[in-house]
């Protein structure tokens, strides 16, 4: 199964980071957006299975633009890609439709968020069959 993330990061040596990481798997980066609002503009049009969002970024923060993408589509994983304390920003996160906080110190964590949040969206769809 083809799995299409969106990524939406100001620092292309950090997209270049999470790309190596996602290359492990048998995933494709459909689409990477510089700042919050291209990254909504790209969901919208793109339909990613996955978005992986910095916080902060210029124009609208990654906790905003989570916010748009979930209303939009509240099916879509949000992965959130930090360097911020993640227990402060969770309750935020959350409300905003995000899936779940990682840091950017456990970089390796992301492949496991994204999996946990594949299968469970999966385990969901099932279930309403």
């Amino acid at each position: 199964m083809d799995i299409r993330i969106l990524l939406v990061e100001d620092s292309e040596p950090t997209r270049r980071m999470i790309r190596a990481v996602l290359q492990t798997r048998d995933w494709t980066i459909c689409g990477e957006a510089e700042n919050g609002l291209a990254g909504v503009d790209q969901f919208e049009s793109l339909r990613p299975d996955v978005v992986v969002l910095d916080l902060a970024m210029p124009g609208i923060n990654g906790i905003e633009a989570a916010h748009r993408m979930s209303i939009l589509d509240p099916h879509v994983p949000l992965i959130l890609f930090t360097l911020c304390d993640i227990e402060e920003i969770k309750p935020v996160a959350s409300r905003a439709g995000i899936y779940a906080t990682v840091s950017k110190e456990r970089t390796l964590e992301l492949v496991d968020t994204i999996e946990s949040a594949l299968e469970e969206r999966s385990s969901a769809g099932q279930n309403m069959q």
